[in-house]
């Protein structure tokens, strides 16, 4: 997931909070020049009561990878600000949390001079878009050029190449109407297209409104009045889009505590009290559904050894799943032993859950659940 954003507006204390950084965080446009990265645990109930009730020696949880983008300014497609430097940036990363500002400090400028998210927002859109427009226009013309010359007793390959640009002019044409590409209904061929592309606008995107802690804190009496605002412009231009609250200094002040989780919750719990209502950190939420926007699943293995959480994409199939652990366990693969995690906590044990008839053997074809707890049979006997 890259943290996607105009310069000033708590992208890098974000970071800092999501994964315990520590990287410069300052009152100036483009602090962060090189993106930094790190990884953060994928929080999960689940996997905390495998690790209670195995009781193991070693625990893996799953990670997201978090990278902090340097901040866009309008005018980046065509070199403004880091320019192309940042659209790189963007491009190498599979999903994006476009945060933005709706808070006011005097303490912090911000690069247009007043606090207006919305704006922000259509100036991030209007540049990624631009840069598709520009990216798609220029492979146009290159395919248009290769194409021309396939005759009629062409390759399957110049065949092929001829079918795909039929695609690239379908892409060109729906985002020159200034259309997002992961808006569009695309056919599975098209969408092979469109990945060999990397285009911005095809990226899964999830808004984070950075407010005050005081306006966070209050959000059941008084809520901030950009977040409406927000959502308007969210359920007009990118419908279906998750927005989600939360405030950059109450979270960093929260992650001082990370290593003495009491503490945390004692925090946690005076701001409760004090507000009226139960006050949690919104980060679990937020890496939650990054991993969500990522089509990332995970199945466990657990024993008295490890308790692990293995990610995969969803609708991986078992073999598949089973080469995430080693490719002999995909090459040689018999049969999955699968428990639902709902099922083994309800009962309690694997002894219950196969007594009650929950204990499921599959084959091949089973495409792996999240939270499936799964035991491979495989046997290798033949050569790679």
């Amino acid at each position: 997931m890259g943290i996607l954003g105009v310069p000033n507006i708590g992208k890098s204390t974000f970071f800092n909070a999501l994964t315990n950084s520590s990287v410069p965080a300052e009152n100036f446009p483009f602090c962060t020049i090189d993106p930094s990265e790190a990884r953060v645990a994928v929080p999960d109930d689940r996997f905390d009561w495998l690790i209670d009730h195995y009781k193991p020696e070693k625990v893996t949880p799953a990670y997201l990878t978090v990278i902090d983008i340097a901040g866009l300014v309008r005018g980046a497609a065509n070199g403004e600000g880091l320019g192309n430097a940042f659209l790189s940036h963007v491009r190498s990363v599979d999903a994006l949390f476009h945060l933005c500002r709706g808070f006011e400090d005097p303490g912090v400028t911000h690069v247009d001079g007043s606090v207006d998210p919305v704006r922000d927002l259509e100036t991030i859109h209007d540049e990624l878009l631009l840069r598709d427009m520009d990216w798609l226009d220029k492979i146009h013309q290159e395919w248009k050029t290769a194409v021309s010359r396939v005759s009629k007793n062409a390759t399957a390959a110049d065949k092929k190449k001829k079918d795909d640009f039929a695609v690239i002019e379908k892409l060109r044409d729906w985002v020159n109407g200034g259309n997002d590409v992961r808006k569009g209904e695309w056919t599975n061929q098209e969408i092979e297209v469109i990945n060999q592309q990397y285009l911005l606008t095809a990226k899964p995107m999830i808004y984070l409104v950075n407010i005050s802690e005081h306006d966070y804190l209050n959000m059941h009496k008084t809520p901030n009045p950009w977040i409406a605002k927000i959502q308007a412009w969210i359920d007009k231009n990118h419908p279906g889009d998750l927005l989600i609250p939360f405030s950059g200094s109450f979270e960093n002040q929260l992650s001082l505590f990370n290593d003495t989780p009491e503490d945390k919750q004692t925090v946690l719990d005076d701001a409760s009290e004090q507000v009226g209502r139960t006050v949690t950190s919104a980060l679990p939420e937020i890496i939650v559904r990054g991993r969500e926007a990522l089509q990332l699943h995970q199945f466990f293995t657990a024993g008295h050894s490890e308790v692990r959480a293995w990610t995969i994409r969803a609708q991986t199939k078992a073999p598949q799943a089973a080469g995430v652990i080693h490719t002999d366990f995909e090459r040689g693969f018999i049969m999955a032993e699968v428990m639902k995690m709902n099922d083994l906590m309800q009962l309690g044990s694997e002894a219950s859950v196969k007594a009650a008839g929950l204990y499921l053997s599959k084959g091949k074809d089973y495409v792996v659940e999240d939270q499936d707890v799964i035991y491979f049979k495989f046997n290798v006997t033949k050569k790679k």
